[in-house]
């Protein structure tokens, strides 16, 4: 095992990707009217050296939607704006997967169109908001969703899936972490229904199970890969045994064959207390292509591939801010500075401006 392969080739799912580095998928609300348009054309054609890119997280229906200015995949123009950057990325020959995601009890009735309520497992609220149109809200109490209505949520991933393809997809990846709808369902902090979809691990794992069964039924499990955050608690999600839920998870994971399990590994924000897991056993347990994620830099990623700690490597906010990250590593190179105010704001500034090595 060498470190210089992070920058060779690797065979996941039914393709070739051209390097072991992935563009992670990042909210960055540049998609108006829930549309892509020409920046996020010029955005993800500037990033499509990444051996994968996963496009941000996407909202499957209008149900699903966190807030305004994130892209979905529920209608025809969403699906048009959506092939424009497949197209942008292929043409400069890279390989990207769709996240499909329903938020869940992670939003608020003033950021949706209808103005309904959210929906979760129980009628737990979300720690946590969003800044929109200058105001800052915490998410909204939920009602909880009755059984007769997950069977329209996992149609809602089939046709989601179905019309990803028809974007131009080379895949989709199922989001099934960081707090939202899947992840509430796992986690007992957020799941507490005394049904056939909570108490048990197995039962708590229902919804998981049927959603993949509804994605590999349209794409295939060679184009299907998951996101999991086992120790994320991001908007307050928490489990009291995330080593047992996640064994079971992973196990039952593994049964698929899927393109690729994407972990993401501790919290995502530096001022949360890390929860103690054993990611070697995980990553050991998972036998297909394993995706590690959070904090990895250059050095960090060189030492988990000479380790084979990981198959591939997740890059967040270098990625934002360098859209030549793999030739920026390759070469050891400077690194942009990241815009903060700008990850998730409107426009060019901080989006698509960043330089290119060459151009420096």
């Amino acid at each position: 095992m060498t470190e210089t392969d992070l920058f060779e080739p690797i065979a996941v799912g039914r393709y070739r990707f051209t390097n072991r580095m992935v563009m992670a998928a990042m909210t960055r609300n540049r998609s108006p009217n829930e549309i892509p348009g020409d920046l996020n054309v010029e955005y993800y054609g500037q990033r499509a050296t990444a051996g994968l890119i996963v496009a941000e997280s996407t909202a499957i229906s209008e149900q699903g939607l966190g807030w305004r200015d994130s892209p979905g995949i529920y209608n025809a123009a969403q699906i048009a704006g959506w092939r424009r950057v497949t197209d942008a990325i292929h043409r400069n020959g890279g390989h990207t997967f769709l996240q499909l995601w329903h938020c869940g009890r992670c939003t608020h009735p003033d950021w949706r169109s209808d103005k309904s309520a959210p929906v979760a497992p129980s009628p737990i609220r979300s720690i946590g908001g969003m800044t929109m149109a200058g105001r800052w809200e915490q998410h909204a109490e939920p009602r909880m969703l009755e059984l007769e209505e997950l069977p329209g949520i996992v149609a809602q991933y089939r046709q989601a899936t179905a019309n990803a393809l028809a974007a131009g997809f080379d895949g989709v990846e199922v989001h099934s972490g960081n707090g939202y709808l899947i992840d509430q369902f796992l986690q007992d902090a957020s799941n507490q229904r005394t049904d056939q979809y909570g108490g048990s691990i197995e039962n708590r794992c229902r919804l998981l199970w049927e959603v993949l069964d509804a994605v590999v039924g349209i794409a295939g499990a060679d184009r299907v890969g998951i996101h999991i955050s086992p120790t994320n608690v991001h908007h307050g999600i928490s489990d009291s045994d995330p080593e047992k839920l996640f064994a079971v998870v992973s196990e039952g994971l593994d049964g698929y064959g899927l393109a690729y399990l994407n972990v993401v590994e501790g919290a995502t924000d530096p001022t949360e207390k890390e929860i103690p897991f054993d990611w070697e056993r995980l990553r050991r347990r998972y036998r297909g292509i394993y995706i590690a994620n959070n904090n990895y830099d250059r050095v960090r990623a060189l030492a988990a591939r000479r380790h084979n700690r990981a198959d591939m490597i997740s890059f967040g906010r270098l990625y934002i801010a360098n859209p030549d990250l793999v030739e920026r590593f390759r070469r050891d190179g400077p690194l942009n500075e990241l815009k903060v105010p700008s990850i998730i704001a409107e426009g060019a500034n901080g989006y698509t401006d960043y330089p290119a090595l060459s151009l420096l």
